[in-house]
């Protein structure tokens, strides 16, 4: 007789700490909005959002696809990938929205600082900043099991930015690992929504108020995506992400940098905490440190699954302490 198995992330006391909360009232960087660069930051200027082909190869897609694979295999919980009957909470990892991981010492895996450090990936960052000399945030890995039964979902629209933080902060980013069509889930983006921030958060309203933007000419859309695509949408942007209804598994990375020069003393010493403690942070690269200490919980106890450390440490070079903030440039 088939049980349900019930997940839950429950927090550590020490997880409550959000170090370096800073909220800037200003562009960090002043673009100019005449300047034509001739590739996709046109777009991205212009509407908050883009996405970018071939950034990493088909091939090297598909190793991070096999090294996701294999990272839940490792817990011996009877996930197999070629098994839908295994695609549920009780032969899965604890994880946040059906499908994201960053418990278990999941953002600091090896191959997922591999990811990070992708040259194609750097440069896409490096040209948005127009500097060199970038920090990432520890952000999550999503591995998203289409037709999930034993999981309800509904639409979540909402901006990552804290209202209180004004202009463009941040920018998220999306590797994506696998072939991500129509009925293969994935992000939504509400393209143009960012320009309308500020105008949206001046007087009290749902957060999740689409139509409101709607009406202002922005546009909802499901960001398809070919192995090796990757996507950015500044944190500003009215975003969700939606799970897989057809046969595909969604596979890929979150992955956010932002310029050293942004980040205090305070928030590159929380990072270089995190970072020798394999813990995984939010998308801010260089403030809101939040340590994500918190617990997997299953069937009401700690998971039997449950460790600190990654299963393959990543290997030290220069490029990883830098861009961990540990080493300055």
């Amino acid at each position: 007789m088939s049980t349900t198995t019930t997940t839950e992330i429950k927090s550590a006391e020490d997880s409550t700490f959000t170090f370096a909360t800073q909220f800037e009232a200003k562009d960090l960087v002043e673009f100019d909005p005449n300047r034509v660069y001739g590739d996709w930051r046109d777009e991205f200027h212009k509407t908050g959002c883009v996405l970018i082909k071939n950034v990493i190869t088909p091939e090297r897609a598909q190793y991070y696809v096999d090294k996701q694979v294999e990272w839940l295999k490792k817990f011996n919980l009877g996930f197999d990938e070629k098994n839908p009957d295994t695609w549920t909470s009780e032969h899965l990892p604890v994880n946040f929205k059906g499908g994201m991981y960053y418990m278990y010492g999941a953002t600091h895996e090896k191959y997922v600082w591999e990811a990070r450090t992708e040259p194609g990936v750097v440069d896409i960052f490096e040209k948005l900043w127009e500097t060199n000399e970038l920090i990432c945030s520890f952000d999550g890995q999503n591995i998203s099991m289409p037709n999930r039964k034993d999981l309800t979902w509904s639409p979540w629209p909402h901006c990552d930015q804290n209202p209180a933080r004004k202009r463009m902060q941040a920018v998220q980013g999306l590797l994506n690992f696998a072939p991500n069509g129509p009925k293969d889930g994935g992000l939504m983006l509400m393209r143009g929504s960012s320009k309308l921030f500020d105008e949206f958060f001046a007087q009290k309203r749902d957060k999740k108020d689409v139509k409101w933007f709607e009406d202002r000419g922005c546009e909802m859309y499901k960001v398809n995506m070919d192995p090796g695509d990757f996507v950015l949408w500044d944190s500003r942007t009215m975003h969700y992400a939606c799970l897989p209804e057809g046969e595909q598994i969604r596979h890929l990375q979150y992955i956010c940098m932002t310029p050293r020069k942004f980040a205090t003393d305070e928030a590159l010493e929380a990072k270089k905490n995190c970072f020798e403690n394999y813990l995984g942070t939010t998308h801010w690269p260089h403030c809101n440190i939040r340590p994500s200490a918190e617990k997997p919980m299953r069937d009401g106890k700690l998971c039997p699954a449950y460790r600190t450390e990654p299963f393959e440490k990543p290997e030290i070079t220069d490029k990883v302490l830098q861009l961990a903030g540990v080493k300055g440039y």
